[in-house]
């Protein structure tokens, strides 16, 4: 995950402003552009995210790549959707920003979600099916 960050606000070089514009449209072109493996996808946006643990405290660190873009100080939450489970995590921090990438209209939204260590083999199975993230007056749906 750490070269996921450099890879994001890299330049893509030739490409004209209209073909820039047109790739941010679809997840599709976001997975292309980044190497790394997608946590889930929606139209729009892609999912990068993965458990950590720091101190004894476990979360749940996320990049979201793409039209979604905010800016709050009230925080957010993440409904997950299992096979025999649901999680319902809120966040680290209250106050998040996206941020501009070097693509027109793609963003960078960087989310830690508070996570119990019980939690954490459901996060890492297979039996996820989709992921909701609620923030101000924004829903997105992923799948897995």
């Amino acid at each position: 995950m750490k070269t996921l960050i450099s890879k994001i606000f890299k330049g893509s070089g030739s490409s004209s402003l209209k073909e820039k514009a047109r790739q941010q449209n679809k997840a599709s072109d976001i997975i292309k552009s980044i190497e790394e493996q997608a946590f889930a996808i929606s139209e729009y946006n892609v999912m990068y995210g993965a458990t950590r643990e720091l101190g004894g405290y476990f979360y749940f660190k996320t990049f979201i790549i793409g039209a979604f873009k905010v800016k709050t100080k009230n925080g957010a939450q993440l409904k997950i959707n299992g096979v025999d489970f649901s999680l319902n995590l809120k966040t680290d921090m209250d106050e998040f920003e996206s941020e501009h990438t070097s693509f027109p209209a793609r963003y960078m939204t960087s989310i830690d979600f508070q996570l119990e260590e019980t939690d954490i083999a459901k996060m890492e199975s297979t039996g996820i099916k989709s992921l909701e993230l609620l923030t101000k007056n924004q829903s997105i749906v992923f799948k897995v």
